[in-house]
């Protein structure tokens, strides 16, 4: 099947203004995109050495504001050396929190949301039973990489540890959402930027036409609510997933019956970053059961 590619459709170009021909990255424009929301994504994608500042294709500076972000070329001018960052980007693909050791996260989640936080559905009770079926309590960092969260002490974050399943499973790295948010929050096709009032931010057109609308602050003020810091790591992953470059790979998770899904995974792009989070994301709670077995 056809590999779809993050740079499709990109309306929005960034170039160093010293060589233009080069493009550094891009992105695909949606609706209430501004000019200071470009900026700081450029400061995300870019390591300066001085200050900076865009300019239009015609040499008109961008100015860092409100104003609504126009398609075209934008030109990065900057008195200092600057280099596309080579942070990591950590490949995720859908995951579902499952087994013993995210129930207490699972059940944490549900009671503080009762919602999709992005999207706004909420949950339906019936005869005094909530019904979860289409919401789903997702984890912020991902849980496939709970050995980078912890080389990386993101724990530290953390002030309401779970009984159990260690501090990425805290309610504070968790929201809750619905089956679509889910799969476009995971697939870094949507994010939320604490740094601009808990935007919702789409980086590419969505069926549901989510995106530019601002969060409640007072439900990110709550003791428990999710940290402004995991947030921003999440944003940070967005921006380098859909801008850098040509962007990173986007991966099929529906596959139907009858497929070769290890073949398509092997052949495709950054597979071993791939296969480690599929076997986690597929398997997780199996894999639990064998280590408690083993240690049994």
């Amino acid at each position: 099947m056809p590999r779809l590619d993050r740079s499709v459709g990109r309306d929005v170009h960034i170039h160093d203004a010293n060589n233009t021909n080069v493009a550094l990255g891009g992105l695909v424009l949606t609706p209430g995109v501004t000019n200071a929301n470009l900026y700081l994504m450029v400061e995300i994608l870019v390591i300066f050495t001085n200050t900076f500042s865009l300019q239009y294709e015609g040499g008109t500076k961008v100015e860092k504001d409100d104003g609504p972000l126009q398609p075209g070329k934008y030109f990065i001018v900057s008195a200092g050396s600057f280099n596309v960052t080579d942070e990591a980007f950590l490949v995720r693909t859908i995951s579902h929190a499952t087994g013993t050791r995210v129930a207490s996260f699972c059940e944490s989640v549900r009671s503080r949301d009762r919602k999709c936080v992005i999207s706004g559905l909420n949950i339906i009770t019936l005869g005094g039973i909530d019904i979860w079926d289409g919401f789903e309590a997702s984890h912020i960092f991902p849980l496939a990489y709970e050995s980078h969260w912890i080389n990386n002490d993101y724990g530290r974050w953390v002030s309401i540890e779970p009984p159990r399943g260690g501090t990425i499973n805290s309610v504070q790295n968790g929201i809750l959402l619905d089956s679509v948010m889910h799969q476009l929050f995971d697939n870094y096709f949507i994010s939320i930027n604490p740094d601009d009032n808990y935007k919702v931010m789409a980086f590419r057109p969505n069926a549901r036409g989510i995106g530019s609308h601002h969060l409640d602050p007072g439900y990110f003020a709550r003791p428990d609510a999710p940290l402004d810091s995991v947030l921003r790591w999440h944003f940070r992953q967005a921006v380098l997933a859909n801008m850098r470059g040509a962007g990173e790979p986007i991966f099929e998770h529906d596959f139907p019956p009858g497929s070769d899904i290890v073949g398509d995974i092997l052949h495709g792009p950054r597979a071993a970053a791939r296969m480690e989070s599929e076997l986690f994301g597929r398997l997780g709670a199996q894999v639990e059961l064998f280590h408690r077995a083993k240690k049994a």
